[in-house]
C-alpha cells in the first residue's frame, strides 16, 4: 500500500496524521517524564521521519530561522563553559532537536490541525490525570491541591488552560460547526475547566481568564479598519496599563491572590527570585550553562532544594522564566530569548491588527500572550519536550512563511494581460 505524500506533509489534506501526531505529542510533553524514553522517541519518530518524504518542503530556508535559534544555539555553547558540562550538552541537544521538530511541525500542520490534534491530546491528557491523579501536599502553603498524574499543580493547571484556551479558539475564531468537533471542543473545555478548579493553581486560572477575554475582546475588531483597530488596541493597553497601577496601589492584587489562598510573597517565590538574582550575579554575561545550575552536589541548589523541601532533588526552577535564562545563560541568552517570545508576540499582534480576518494569527497571539504572562512566575517555554517550547516555536515559525493571499480575493475581477507585455 503506498501512502501519498500529500497525506504526510500537505497542511490542506494531512488532517488525520497530523491531529495524531500533535495529540500524541502533547502526551508526550505531559507524561514523558513518566514513560522515559521510550515516549521520546515515539515524539521523534512522528516528525523527523517528515525530512525523509520531501527534505525541502518539511524543512525549508533555515536561513530564515537564525533569530528563532539563536537561544537554542547559545543553549548548545554553554557546554564549554559550564561545570556540569555534560548535563548542558545533553539537555541542550535535546532542546535543539525540540525546536526542530517544532519547525517541521509548523510547515505541516495548520492552525486548524493543531487545534483539533491540541483538543484531543489534551482529552487524553487530562482523562489520564483524572483517572491515575493524587493530591500532594503543599508544604509551603499547607495545603493539598489535585496534581493529576503530574509532579505539580501548576503543570496541570498550564494544560488546563490550553485546553480552555484552545476549546474556544475552536468555536469562536475557527467556527467549527460539525457537530463532532463542537462536541469535541466541548468536552475538552469542561474537563479543562473542571482541572483548572481543581488544581487550585491560581497563576492558571487568573491567566486562562485573561487569556479568553484577550481572544473575545478581538473578534468584534475585526469588523473596523486596520488603522481603527490600532487606535482601539493603543487606548485599551492604556487603560489596561491604568488598571494594573490602580490595583497595585490599592492592594487589589492583594485580594485577588486571597482569593486564591495566596499572599504577596506568591508562595515563597519572591525569596526564590531574590536568590536567583543573587546567583545571577555570579556570571552575568553568558550565566553558568544552560541547566548548569539546578545539579545535585551544587551548593547552591542543594540549599534551595532543602529550603522548598524538594525531596526529589529534580523538577524544580526559580519559577521566573527571565531570572532563570539570566542565571544559566546570562543576559546575552535573556536577549535571544526575548526576541523569540516578544518577536512573535509582537509579529502575530501586527498580522491581527493589520489584515482583514486572521484566525491564524489570533490564536497564535493568543498563546504567546499566556507565555508571556506566565513568563513572570513560571517556566514554559525553555526546556525540551514541553508544550509551552513546542507551541511558541510552532508560532515563531509560521512568522516565517510568507503570507497567503485570501481565497477569493479577486473574485470577481477580470484579470487581463497588460498590452505592449
Amino acid at each position: 500500500m503506498r501512502i501519498a505524500k500529500s497525506a504526510l506533509i500537505d497542511p490542506d489534506r494531512n488532517g488525520l496524521y497530523g491531529m495524531a501526531g500533535v495529540a500524541l505529542s502533547f502526551f508526550v510533553f505531559a507524561y514523558s517524564s513518566k514513560f522515559g524514553m521510550v515516549s521520546i522517541l515515539a515524539y521523534y519518530a512522528v516528525w523527523f521521519p517528515l525530512i525523509v518524504v520531501d527534505y525541502r518542503r518539511v524543512l525549508g530556508n533555515y536561513t530564515r530561522y537564525l533569530w528563532i535559534f539563536g537561544f537554542g544555539i547559545l543553549a548548545v555553547l554553554s557546554s564549554f563553559w559550564s561545570d556540569a558540562m555534560s548535563t548542558t550538552m545533553r539537555a541542550s541537544i535535546q532542546y535543539m532537536t525540540h525546536i526542530v521538530c517544532a519547525l517541521i511541525a509548523m510547515r505541516v500542520i495548520s492552525i486548524t490541525t493543531l487545534t483539533r490534534g491540541a483538543l484531543i491530546g489534551i482529552i487524553v491528557v487530562l482523562l489520564y490525570s483524572m483517572l491515575f491523579g493524587i493530591y500532594l501536599f503543599d508544604a509551603l502553603d499547607g495545603t493539598f491541591s489535585f496534581v493529576g498524574a503530574f509532579s505539580s499543580k501548576n503543570q496541570l493547571g498550564f494544560y488546563a488552560s490550553l485546553g480552555v484556551i484552545f476549546a474556544a479558539s475552536s468555536v469562536l475564531v475557527l467556527r467549527q460547526r460539525d457537530m463532532i468537533w463542537l462536541g469535541i471542543a466541548g468536552m475538552a473545555g469542561l474537563l479543562s475547566a473542571y482541572c483548572l478548579l481543581a488544581s487550585q493553581s491560581a497563576t492558571s486560572v487568573i491567566t486562562t481568564a485573561a487569556v479568553v477575554a484577550l481572544i473575545i475582546g478581538f473578534m468584534p475588531m475585526g469588523m473596523l479598519s486596520p488603522g481603527n483597530r490600532k487606535m482601539i488596541f493603543l487606548a485599551l493597553v492604556g487603560v489596561g496599563g491604568l488598571l494594573v497601577v490602580v490595583a497595585l496601589q490599592f492592594g487589589l492584587l492583594d485580594a485577588v491572590l486571597g482569593i486564591f489562598g495566596k499572599d504577596s510573597t506568591l508562595t515563597g517565590r519572591t525569596y526564590l527570585w531574590q536568590q536567583g538574582i543573587e546567583a545571577a550575579k555570579a556570571s552575568p554575561i553568558l550565566g553558568v550553562g544552560y541547566q548548569g545550575f539546578w545539579v545535585v552536589g551544587f551548593y547552591d541548589a542543594e540549599r534551595l532544594w532543602d529550603d522548598f523541601f524538594i525531596t526529589t532533588r529534580s523538577g524544580f526552577h526559580f519559577h521566573n522564566t527571565y531570572i532563570e535564562t539570566v542565571v544559566e545563560n546570562g543576559f546575552v541568552g535573556l536577549a535571544l530569548l526575548a526576541i523569540v517570545l516578544y518577536g512573535t508576540l509582537l509579529g502575530h499582534l501586527r498580522s491581527v491588527l493589520v489584515r482583514n480576518r486572521d484566525p491564524q494569527g489570533l490564536i497564535l497571539f493568543a498563546l504567546c500572550a499566556l507565555f508571556v504572562v506566565r513568563s513572570f512566575v513560571e517556566i514554559d517555554i525553555i526546556f525540551a519536550y514541553q508544550i509551552g517550547s513546542f507551541l511558541l516555536y510552532y508560532a515563531a515559525g509560521k512568522l516565517t512563511l510568507p503570507q497567503r493571499v485570501a481565497a477569493g480575493a479577486f473574485s470577481g475581477v477580470a484579470m487581463r494581460p497588460v498590452a505592449g507585455r
